[in-house]
């Protein structure tokens, strides 16, 4: 479909691909590439032919709408509460929650698709937004996963090292320690909007699902604060990770 808009774009401007690409300084092949939906379409190529081609902006948004079509269709309600969020609190016990995860991490969970991979990372915009002012972000995270091989050492490493520079007065992460606690029944985030609603995601087996079900939040708010009790104070945590770089992956 992008690729059909920018053929649209580019014959309505009487140029050639070759034409094209003298223009805006792409390769030929990476046109002809991206308009037969062979090649992915970057950020800075989407603004340039934007702006050569007289598109008002219109190849950009297109590109936005192609990312938002990466993740399935029953993240998207919680993908926008995400954004809305005022205040975000997450458990996760087997993975490095998505909103902290490195690009080399990432790609391992997925397998190698690069689009849902760029998803991701744009995903996490939210924590280092302007206006408006980032959520804070508090997150639990199991002992178990510092030690899951999820690609080879230097992914691990790099990983690791993300969560220590990330923490930071608005974003906190604390590790559970292995053993038996209350969140063996699975994943599950909190996000607070500025009306103060809270809203619900939950991880299931085959997907994830979002509520404000008044009764599910209340569930799942008495068990985030039960599981960040029995957590490990945000030091330790981070000291714990450092060791586990240390010691493990280096």
């Amino acid at each position: 479909m992008w690729g059909r808009e920018l053929r649209h774009y580019r014959k309505g401007a009487g140029l050639t691909q070759g034409e094209l690409s003298q223009k805006i300084h792409f390769s030929e092949s990476l046109i002809s590439g991206v308009e037969t939906g062979q090649l992915p379409a970057s950020l800075e190529f989407a603004e340039t032919c934007d702006k050569i081609l007289g598109t008002g902006g219109a190849l950009h948004r297109l590109l936005d709408w192609r990312k938002g079509q990466v993740f399935p269709s029953w993240f998207g309600p919680w993908r926008e509460k995400e954004r809305e969020a005022t205040a975000l609190r997450a458990y996760e016990p087997l993975v490095i929650p998505g909103l902290l995860q490195t690009e080399a991490y990432a790609r391992v969970l997925l397998r190698g698709n690069e689009a849902a991979v760029e998803a991701r990372l744009d995903r996490q915009t939210i924590l280092t937004r302007q206006d408006p002012r980032p959520p804070s972000f508090r997150c639990v995270i199991d002992e178990a996963m510092l030690y899951r091989p999820i690609g080879g050492p230097e992914v691990m490493r790099e990983q690791l090292e993300h969560l220590v520079s990330m923490t930071d007065e608005r974003l906190s992460i604390q590790l559970i320690p292995n053993g038996m606690h209350s969140g063996l029944m699975g994943g599950f985030a909190i996000a607070t909007l500025d009306t103060g609603r809270d809203v619900l995601y939950a991880e299931t087996a085959v997907r994830g699902i979002t509520t404000n079900d008044p009764e599910d939040v209340a569930v799942a708010l008495e068990r985030f604060d039960a599981i960040r009790s029995e957590a490990l104070p945000i030091n330790m945590s981070i000291d714990l990770i450092k060791k586990a770089v240390a010691e493990k992956w280096t």
